[in-house]
């Protein structure tokens, strides 16, 4: 498919008055065709606009009519084939593997929130039927579901082009609520997320789907994002990468006349707990799985492990050399973009040369990333807020401490985070149980004997977490729940059953689970 290098808004193009940019092979350096535009205030202005008059056809569909829509994105960029993954791999230096995993990814993630309308339990609708005859008030007749709130504005993630960007979770679970979504493409691979715009977009026109439920904008600096943000049609915004740029936006959602919901992704250093019996039982083991997870995707995951909480003591000992030993011998590796790599090894640099910390694995480099292994002793760490600070990229920074007691303390000093990570062994379980009860407050995942960087799509996984890993902790945006970031309840009392949504009705027409009078019933 030839690329055309402008905005999609609903089923035209964009204006392309503006400045050009142009996306770059990741690996090479090499500029790639064609030239993109940034949209104008009037393109983003038609986009939003498109959005709102749509949005009421589009929340009034039948949910099979949704589902089908959902569906046909997925088949459209599976019929993409190769060209799609060729120039996410170009634009991100991502590796084949990544690449096909990612789309097949996305894919699941549209089919599973297709599942999810069609069945149609997740409105969580309620019914509380009235009693004339109660005393000393009568009861009304009382009704409620979730709704969804409006016209979406998600941000594309730099670390996943296909997963987390124009298709990705944000956007398919907007779409499945009945939102209309507007998207900010990522700069940084603008030839991927046209290819994957055109497929959403002649799914919506192949499903008879109103113009406008979805648009595509580019842009190669802020002003696109902001004036998306501010625009009176948009109901709510979806946003994952920097802490910087997260609460810039956040703050831009919030003082709006009328603030909306902001949901920001904004990094996490993923803690690893690593408990004494764990260690004896099998410490190369864990090196070895650590590694991998340091290092997957070039460090470029957000729940990469970015803090090892490790024993002192032989054992531990063992432990740091096998990870050292294995981070030294890594080779070098592009990342997703030049701002990207600058920013590691910009961090790293920086570590290295703090006289607090001990570089274990360092070795600078000028156009790759190269892997890095620091140590700590924990008084300091827990004393040196910079330290918690995320380094994006492909380093750790193992903390090491003097038994439980320092575990504990660290973990109750940790900011909001994803995930946490546990690793007992035989005589570790009162010390597990100390954790598990301070990290259910920091953390929107735990994870038992493993690494956090697996991330399954399910109804119930959360991946979230508390101020700062996102601007709300009570939000996950993958798994079923992601679908009611995106809605509120409504409540309809004595109403006649007719003007009811479909799944308020007497005799439950829409055939869903249900509330009724505080029994769960399809009844």
């Amino acid at each position: 498919m030839a690329l055309d290098g402008t905005s999609l808004i609903g089923f035209s193009r964009g204006s392309g008055r503006e400045a050009p940019f142009r996306g770059v092979n990741a690996t090479t350096g090499r500029v790639l065709e064609p030239p993109y535009y940034s949209c104008d205030a009037d393109d983003v202005d038609r986009a939003v606009n498109l959005a709102v008059s749509a949005f009421g056809a589009y929340r009034a569909l039948p949910r099979q009519r949704r589902a089908e829509f959902l569906r046909q994105i997925a088949t459209r960029i599976e019929e993409l084939g190769d060209p799609l993954l060729e120039r996410a791999m170009e634009e991100s230096a991502l590796l084949p593997a990544r690449v096909r995993g990612e789309r097949d990814r996305t894919c699941l993630q549209l089919r599973f929130f297709a599942g999810m309308v069609e069945e149609g339990s997740w409105v969580d609708a309620r019914v509380d039927t009235a009693d004339p005859e109660r005393r000393p008030l009568p009861k009304p007749d009382v009704r409620s579901m979730l709704r969804p709130l409006g016209p979406v504005a998600v941000f594309c993630a730099a670390n996943f082009p296909l997963a987390f960007s124009v298709a990705g979770g944000d956007t398919a679970s907007a779409l499945a609520s009945g939102n209309p979504v507007v998207v900010n493409a990522h700069f940084a691979h603008p030839g991927t997320a046209e290819l994957v715009g055109t497929a959403v977009r002649d799914a919506a026109q192949a499903t008879g789907m109103p113009e406008g439920v979805f648009s595509l904008l580019f842009g190669s600096g802020h002003q696109t994002g902001q004036a998306l943000v501010t625009h009176p049609g948009i109901r709510a915004v979806a946003f994952t990468g920097s802490r910087r740029g997260g609460m810039a936006l956040h703050q831009l959602a919030q003082s709006r006349p009328e603030p909306i919901p902001f949901y920001a992704e904004m990094g996490s250093i993923n803690a690893v707990f690593l408990l004494p019996g764990a260690l004896q039982q099998a410490g190369g083991p864990m090196a070895a799985g650590l590694y991998a997870s340091i290092n997957l995707a070039v460090g470029q995951y957000c729940t990469n492990p970015g803090v090892l909480v490790v024993p002192r003591g032989p054992a531990g000992d063992e432990f740091s050399a096998a990870l050292a030993g294995k981070m030294r011998d890594a080779p070098p590796a592009p990342m997703l973009h030049a701002g990207i790599l600058e920013n590691y090894r910009r961090l790293v640099a920086a570590r290295s040369k703090d006289a607090r910390v001990r570089a274990v694995a360092y070795a600078e480099t000028q156009d790759r990333a190269v892997p890095a292994l620091f140590e700590v002793d924990a008084g300091v760490f827990m004393s040196t807020p910079e330290l918690s600070d995320e380094v994006f990229g492909p380093s750790s920074l193992m903390v090491r401490c003097g038994g439980p007691e320092d575990a504990l303390a660290l973990a109750e000093a940790l900011e909001g985070n994803l995930t946490a990570s546990i690793w007992a062994g035989p005589g570790d379980e009162a010390a597990a149980a100390e954790l598990v009860a301070v990290l259910e407050a920091k953390v929107g995942r735990i994870v038992f004997q493993g690494v956090p960087t697996t991330l399954e799509i399910c109804q119930a996984m959360v991946h979230g977490g508390p101020f700062p890993a996102t601007s709300d902790g009570r939000s996950t945006s993958v798994g079923g729940r992601a679908i009611e970031r995106f809605t509120r309840p409504v409540c309809f009392q004595d109403a006649p059953d007719g003007l009811l949504p479909e799944e308020l009705r007497n005799g439950n027409p829409a055939g869903i689970w249900r509330m009724v009078n505080g029994e769960r019933t399809r009844g």
